[in-house]
């Protein structure tokens, strides 16, 4: 049993930790309001810029170059997400046409960019990828040690201890309270003498560095190069563990390690006996169509923020 665990639980956080830092993004810009149907083109966005660049720095940065490189990533896709929040904030677009069109641009200029620079549909590998390790002093733990804390990534915990830092923002600063004001009642807190607008803008490119976190580590841990293929559903994914999650930080990471786990069957599969007899292909299907099967289940008991979706117009009703 112990072996399996040590199978499972490393490969199940492996692939929630993308899904994770994705989904907060998600939170903190559907909390204000703003429905971002873009994590999908903001994870690519991350992905391209965190090959891309670390290909090109591998061999100053050495060592450092993913570290460096995810950040380059978070920044990047956070300008990107101005285009969503200009659309949706200042311009009152539909917030559902401006997402999907950041995934279609985000895409294009990937795919593009790629093709131009490496004369291919695709990069070539990193040489610099985020490998596994043993976390110090807590993977000695019997048991426990083990399973949690030996051949895993940093990323992983990182994703881990950032929904938690999420969920203290949003629920215990007056910044959280102010974010939370705004995605319910906006009237209200533009007559409390809070910026509707300066905080939904906040909120959206927020919600660009943390997609474009998730993107990056997906690129440096799982994928290790870009194509047009890299990110396909995981944005998607992670907004359904925000949905699932009911826009909480601490239930969409819950839900995010749900469909992180699902997605590891396909890895682990053939070291689980009741799924060794499973054909592969319903194991490569499982997360999409238990991401399904959670949202039908769900989506009725959770209440999405009363004003998400909606543009707010200073002085309409």
């Amino acid at each position: 049993m112990i072996e399996i665990l040590q199978s499972v639980i490393p490969t199940a956080l492996f692939y929630s930790a993308p899904l994770i830092l994705t989904a907060l993004g998600g939170v903190f810009s559907e909390r204000s309001g703003v429905v971002n149907i873009g994590l999908e083109g903001l994870m690519v966005m991350g992905a391209f810029v965190g090959i891309v660049f670390n290909l090109t720095f591998s061999d100053v940065l050495g060592a450092w170059t993913p570290w460096v490189s995810i950040l380059v990533a978070m920044v990047v896709s956070a300008i990107f997400s101005i285009i969503h929040a200009v659309a949706s904030v200042s311009f009152h677009a539909s917030q559902v046409v401006s997402g999907v069109a950041i995934n279609m641009l985000a895409l294009g200029i990937g795919v593009y960019l790629t093709k131009q620079w490496y004369g291919k549909g695709q990069t070539d590998m990193v040489a610099q990828p985020f490998y596994t390790t043993d976390i110090p002093l807590l993977s000695k733990i019997p048991v426990i040690g083990s399973i949690f804390f030996q051949g895993i990534y940093i990323t992983s915990y990182l994703a881990i201890i950032l929904a938690f830092v999420a969920w203290f923002v949003l629920y215990k600063t007056p910044f959280g309270l102010r974010l939370r004001a705004v995605g319910e009642h906006p009237m209200a807190a533009d007559t409390n003498g809070i910026n509707v607008s300066r905080m939904r803008y906040i909120a959206v490119i927020l919600s660009g560095a943390l997609g474009g976190l998730g993107g990056s580590v997906f690129a440096l841990t799982i994928a290790s190069n870009f194509s047009h293929s890299t990110i396909v559903g995981q944005g998607f994914m992670a907004l359904a563990a925000v949905i699932f999650g009911k826009w909480h930080p601490l239930g969409a990471m819950g839900a995010a390690l749900f469909f992180g786990f699902a997605q590891s069957l396909s890895v682990i599969g053939s070291n689980i006996p009741l799924l060794q007899d499973v054909p592969q292909i319903f194991l490569l299907i499982a997360p999409y169509v238990l991401t399904i099967l959670a949202l039908a289940g769900f989506i009725g008991r959770a209440d999405a923020p009363r004003a998400n979706g909606e543009p707010y117009i200073k002085g309409s009703r």
